[in-house]
């Protein structure tokens, strides 16, 4: 995805970057450090993935998850797949209905990033929640462990959406195998929301037919460019 704001100011300066198991990792800002409206940019094996310039379609993620749910749902507990920048822990943290919740990052630096880096202004309070626990795992493979903890919503945002991945090993999260261990993680009646920078009309497809119910893609708007989308299935009973 290309970001969704004037570039023009000057190019970015790199804060941090580092090689791990998936690949390079990098944090840079755009603007003056003593800027207060500075943006901070993620870029994982030269791919842009997300920016602080915006993150509307990154809080909808998870308030569209918590709307889809039955409003008797009691503490409702979440899974947001992917730290980035921040926005979706913060709107759940924010949120007083939601009960534990889990965040799955597997880059070690973008966790950094937010505990004791630039990114703790959006996520500071978030972390410090008693609600919020940390969980360093890959997404994929978390899912697929056997026995583990069943939530009322899974909110994934570690791609460009389903069909433009950061690494090819994420392509199993869309798949048949992927969907149904997503399936596995949710309660009856549970929430599974996918942020993608594009609708995907297969993915709808794939929902489906992974027996997903209510199946839709809601459009939000941003400031730049076209649309995010969320894409919405629910676990049938």
């Amino acid at each position: 995805m290309q970001p969704p704001y004037d570039t023009a100011a000057g190019p970015p300066v790199t804060l941090d970057r580092r090689d791990g198991p998936y690949g390079e990792v990098v944090l840079r800002r755009r603007g003056a450090a003593d800027d207060a409206d500075a943006v901070f940019e993620i870029i994982a094996n030269g791919c842009f993935l997300m920016d602080t310039s915006d993150g509307r379609s990154e809080r909808r993620l998870v308030r569209a998850a918590l709307d889809a749910l039955p409003a008797d749902r009691s503490a409702p507990a979440l899974l947001i797949g992917g730290l980035g920048v921040g926005f979706s822990l913060a709107e759940a943290a924010g949120e007083p209905r939601w009960g534990r919740i889990a965040v799955v990052e597997r880059e070690a630096a973008v966790v950094d990033w937010h505990r004791d880096g630039p990114l703790a202004a959006v996520s500071a309070t978030a972390l410090a929640d008693p609600r919020t626990a940390i969980v360093r795992a890959d997404l994929v493979a978390h899912l697929q462990e056997p026995d583990g903890p069943v939530y009322d919503a899974l909110c994934l945002d570690i791609d460009n959406g389903p069909d433009w991945t950061v690494t090819e090993d994420n392509t199993g999260l869309y798949s048949p195998a992927g969907l149904a261990a997503c399936a596995a993680r949710l309660a009856p009646g549970g929430v599974l929301a996918v942020w993608s920078a594009r609708p995907s009309a297969a993915f709808e497809g794939s929902l489906r037919n992974a027996g997903f119910t209510r199946v839709r893609t809601e459009e939000i708007a941003v400031a730049r460019g076209v649309p995010d989308v969320v894409h919405i299935g629910i676990r049938g009973a």
